[in-house]
């Protein structure tokens, strides 16, 4: 059997046609889509480039996106204005460009499909955007009233309302925010320094006025700042007298500043200084620092001679002054060893001391106390506030003579032997004035010549009378007697 000759391709033995044969003709390059320039422009102005993709451009979405994220990027990074000026430049290059590519299209016309997926992508993004903006400035407004108010609490408790979208949508805005919380912050510092300053510490009270008078160097804060210095004054005066006297002498004496701080705190430390410094005046006097109570009241009286404490002041200017020279008396009447020390030496008067009148008076001794210790109880007085006078007692000595009587020593030779009255020096003072009252010799008599003495040595020449304490009391009674 024959066969008709074969005019296709020859194979060897070990070729042969494959399944696919005879092979598929090429594809024809696939037309671009046929868009919608109003789809176009919608998707572009979603900033998502879905007009991009509805045009079938993957290279021109791609590249949307990598401007498109460092602009978004950089609007809430910066939160200026210049930045969202800049993404709304942006916006209109998309969507004027993606409206004019498509234009370009020989085949473009409306399309209700690419329309619809257009507006599914862009309406939620613009809403949202729309939306987010509109919120932010309402939260805005509310940070602006809770300024306004003074009220920094209701300042945070509004800006903690913005979130991410914020942020993103309306970055300047919600950075507004921010601003006005930094500021709050500053002063809730500001009135931490302010508290400690009422403990007294005025390093921290000066500190805490430099950081208010920064903050209202800054527009928009007078509020807040006036609220914060308002809480601080409201929490004087201390409950320590002297404490509010320091910080009233700062709050008056501090350095010029903004009159918005100066002067509510001038007022209040006009205010509070009287009564503070009678309080003061009074915790000194119970602590027995007598000058520094006097400076209080005297203080008092000059800043403030009309306040209602004046009489009292005064009070306690002279009992401050009593005190004082009482003081001083003590220490001067403790230092008397002799004739040369002590009170003896620089009198000083305790104006609250008794007179010196006629009849006994009650005496301080001081100096050589060998024969005023004998003296009775009743002419001494137990302290310098009952003592109407000071007398100074020198050293005895030889005074005048008694008697010469003859003894015979322990070599059976006659000795004689001169008695002698003791004689005592006295200076008496008026403790009321400090003033010289007696100046004189006593003479103390006693017994002489007794049966046998005793003596060291040779025998003395002379000797002094043995006087008994009525002796004593006799000589002295004329210093404290008038």
């Amino acid at each position: 059997m024959t066969h008709p000759p074969y005019d296709g391709p020859e194979y060897s033995e070990s070729e042969s046609p494959g399944p696919d044969w005879p092979p598929a003709p090429p594809r024809e390059p696939r037309e671009p889509r046929e868009p919608d320039p109003l789809a176009v422009a919608v998707g572009n102005a979603s900033l998502l480039g879905a007009g991009y993709l509805i045009m079938g451009r993957l290279g021109l979405f791609w590249g949307a996106a990598v401007v498109t994220v460092p602009l978004v990027w950089l609007v809430a990074a910066k939160a200026e204005t210049w930045c969202e000026l800049v993404l709304l430049l942006w916006w209109t290059v998309v969507v004027a460009h993606g409206w004019r590519l498509a234009r370009r299209h020989p085949a473009a016309g409306p399309r209700r499909g690419q329309r619809v997926l257009a507006l599914a992508l862009a309406l939620p993004v613009l809403v949202t955007a729309g939306w987010l903006r509109f919120d932010a400035h309402g939260i805005e407004d509310a940070v602006e009233e809770a300024r306004e108010d003074g009220d920094c609490v209701a300042v945070v408790a509004a800006q903690e309302r913005v979130g991410f979208g914020h942020r993103l949508a309306a970055a300047p805005v919600a950075a507004r925010g921010d601003t006005v919380v930094e500021a709050c912050e500053r002063l809730d510092a500001a009135a931490g320094y302010l508290s400690g300053g009422l403990t007294g510490d005025l390093d921290m009270l000066k500190t805490g006025f430099g950081r208010l008078g920064t903050v209202l160097g800054e527009p928009g804060n007078e509020r807040t700042v006036e609220a914060t210095l308002k809480h601080f004054l409201g929490q004087l005066p201390t409950e320590d007298g002297c404490r509010t006297v320091r910080i009233a002498d700062w709050l008056r004496d501090r350095e010029s500043g903004p009159e918005d701080l100066s002067d509510p705190s001038s007022a209040t430390a006009a205010r509070i200084a009287p009564e503070a410094l009678m309080e003061c005046g009074d915790t000194l006097m119970t602590d027995e620092e007598w000058a520094n109570a006097r400076d209080r009241y005297r203080r008092l009286l000059d800043e403030h001679p009309a306040d209602e404490r004046a009489e009292a002041a005064r009070e306690g200017v002279r009992k401050a002054g009593l005190a004082i020279e009482l003081d001083n008396v003590q220490d001067l009447v403790t230092a008397a060893d002799d004739m040369n020390t002590g009170y003896c030496r620089k009198p000083a008067k305790y104006s609250q001391a008794p007179a010196y009148r006629k009849g006994t008076n009650r005496a301080l001794f001081v100096g050589d106390s060998e024969y005023t210790d004998k003296l009775p109880d009743g002419w001494h007085a137990t302290d310098a506030a009952k003592a109407a006078l000071v007398v100074c007692v020198d050293s005895a000595g030889m005074g005048n003579t008694v008697e010469t009587c003859q003894y015979r020593d322990h070599d059976e030779r006659i000795r004689s032997i001169t008695f002698h009255q003791v004689e005592v020096r006295v200076k008496a003072y008026a403790l009321r004035t400090g003033k010289l009252v007696t100046d004189r010799k006593l003479q103390i008599s006693g017994s002489s010549c007794p049966y046998f003495i005793s003596y060291y040595g040779s025998p003395p020449s002379r000797r002094s009378v043995t006087p008994t304490d009525a002796d004593v009391r006799d000589a002295f009674g004329p210093v404290v007697k008038r």
